[in-house]
């Protein structure tokens, strides 16, 4: 089974000139923590609720006035849509990461793959890098 058949197909995406009020509202609005950012058909980077609390408000950012692209992460891990679903529970466990973006080989994005959706696919797969992820790291950081 591929990556395609278990992700989350529809994603929302915001601009790295967005404020981050509005992504947080668009957070809220849909009930998740992570934004994927698109510049001109294209992954950027990816925006969490966290990166808006630590890296803004945290810094006393004015969350009207900055822009995502100030506070994203643009390093972004992803994983291609034709990839078998035990790849990306194996890639996920070893980046100790509980979602992941999903691009074509044209690296448009295309989907969300969490480690929920391959629980509904892949019980073991799932299972494994989820115990993988919570266990701590070096860093003692789950």
């Amino acid at each position: 089974m591929n990556i395609s058949q278990v992700m989350t197909p529809d994603v929302k995406v915001v601009s790295p000139t967005d404020s981050l009020q509005s992504a947080a509202l668009l957070m809220r609005e849909n009930d998740f923590g992570l934004l994927p950012v698109e510049k001109e058909d294209r992954l950027i980077g990816m925006l969490t609720d966290r990166d808006i609390t630590i890296r803004a408000v945290a810094e006393g950012l004015s969350p009207m006035e900055t822009e995502v692209q100030q506070v994203m992460t643009s390093e972004v891990e992803y994983i291609f849509d034709d990839y078998p679903v035990e790849e990306a529970a194996r890639y996920m466990s070893e980046l100790q990461v509980r979602r992941l973006p999903v691009v074509d080989r044209d690296h448009r994005l295309v989907g969300i793959v969490s480690l929920g959706d391959l629980a509904l696919s892949e019980q073991q797969s799932a299972g494994a890098a989820l115990n993988s992820i919570s266990q701590p790291g070096e860093s003692g950081l789950i």
